[in-house]
């Protein structure tokens, strides 16, 4: 076992939460041969330690699209965060906030725009899939507009949903899932009353407010599978590109040959991203997918990545492959639903002191001197 913050509060949320949330937390598609090596890949990355280099002043902050970070990390986008603790995705943008680091709130969010928006004091990123129904796609992005969101996130791994069968098996989804989530519920008192009873509405904020009416979690695995668009190509980005006037960041890219036609598409950025092993499995790991892309767009645009980072020594090999920031999904979601909002602030001041150290012991004193230099090279 990688022994972490991110794996104590894998064990604290895994007591604290309802089978059915906490294994569409933590699982992944197929047998999740991807979901482990995305974690046992980036801990393989070996690092060249550098002694005796005066790192008395280290600087650990960067710039974004123009937003200033107090170091390369955010927040990436998880669906129903808000059912993890309560009113989960305001908690956990306030403590990416007070953090100075971007939180970027998903499609299918709890909390919708318009309640987390206005509880934190900087922009916001928020993320959309390529749906079926148009009119809430547009809708969405007047919303957000509207809101100050300042980057938008735009996932395209995801034309299917991917086989999760954890879900089938927990009671996320499958025969009799509502009774089984409300057994699940009674047998966990701690959820049950701080989100299960004081933290709703339950429902898809950001899509029950196009509806004009409650979206919930029954409602949640139907309407992404009759919306998802397997018909999506580069050409039904180009409206959006037009319609958002500020920074624009693919999400799903693995490929050196995806990465260069982002660039073409004129994309600002893009995620390198299994999205967490949990679309094909048997894909390559971000960590091993991110060289290649770096050598093929370095430069021409902004490189995410995320998948697998648990750590802050996981943030600095990620950027000496050749990210520019990182995400972090599950990692924050684990604290989150652990300790609330006091959780994520938690892990992420743990993740910038496991950052100092590794800067530290190979001389990088700030993240532009993290390049593939610190990295031991292949024997």
């Amino acid at each position: 076992m990688i022994i972490s913050a991110s794996t104590d509060y894998r064990a604290a949320a895994q007591r604290k939460l309802p089978p059915f949330l906490f294994h569409y937390a933590d699982g992944g598609a197929y047998a999740e041969h991807t979901l482990r090596r995305n974690v046992a890949d980036l801990s393989d990355i070996e690092l060249r330690q550098r002694v005796l280099k005066n790192m008395s002043e280290l600087d650990l902050s960067t710039e974004l699209f123009g937003e200033k970070m107090s170091m390369p990390v955010g927040l990436a986008p998880v669906g129903l965060t808000g059912m993890f603790a309560r009113r989960g995705e305001v908690q956990a943008a306030k403590a990416a906030a007070a953090k100075g680091i971007p939180f970027t709130l998903s499609t299918v969010s709890v909390c919708p725009i318009e309640e987390v928006a206005p509880a934190i004091d900087r922009p916001m990123w928020f993320q959309l899939y390529v749906l079926k129904d148009r009119g809430f796609m547009k809708n969405a992005l007047e919303r957000a507009k509207a809101a100050g969101c300042s980057t938008l996130v735009f996932t395209v791994d995801m034309p299917v949903p991917g086989a999760r069968y954890r879900d089938a098996h927990s009671g996320m989804s499958g025969p009799n899932a509502a009774l089984r989530r409300m057994l699940q519920a009674m047998t966990h008192p701690q959820w049950a009353w701080d989100v299960g009873l004081m933290g709703k509405p339950h429902d898809l904020g950001n899509i029950s407010a196009y509806r004009g009416n409650p979206t919930g979690l029954a409602d949640y695995i139907g309407w992404l599978g009759a919306n998802f668009d397997p018909s999506i190509s580069w050409k039904d980005l180009e409206w959006i590109r037009d319609f958002w006037d500020g920074p624009m960041v693919i999400k799903g890219i693995l490929d050196p040959e995806d990465a260069r036609d982002a660039v073409t598409f004129g994309a600002d950025g893009i995620i390198v991203s299994n999205h967490g092993g949990r679309q094909l499995d048997g894909v390559l790991s971000s960590a091993r997918a991110l060289p290649a892309i770096a050598d093929a767009v370095k430069g021409d645009l902004k490189i995410l990545a995320d998948s697998g980072i648990r750590t802050g020594l996981d943030v600095v090999r990620m950027i000496a492959q050749g990210a520019d920031t990182v995400l972090l999904g599950r990692a924050f979601l684990y604290a989150l639903a652990a300790a609330g909002g006091a959780g994520v602030s938690n892990l992420l001041d743990l993740i910038e002191k496991e950052m100092r150290v590794a800067m530290v012991l190979t001389g990088a004193k700030s993240i532009a001197e993290i390049t593939s230099d610190l990295l031991v090279k292949e024997r």
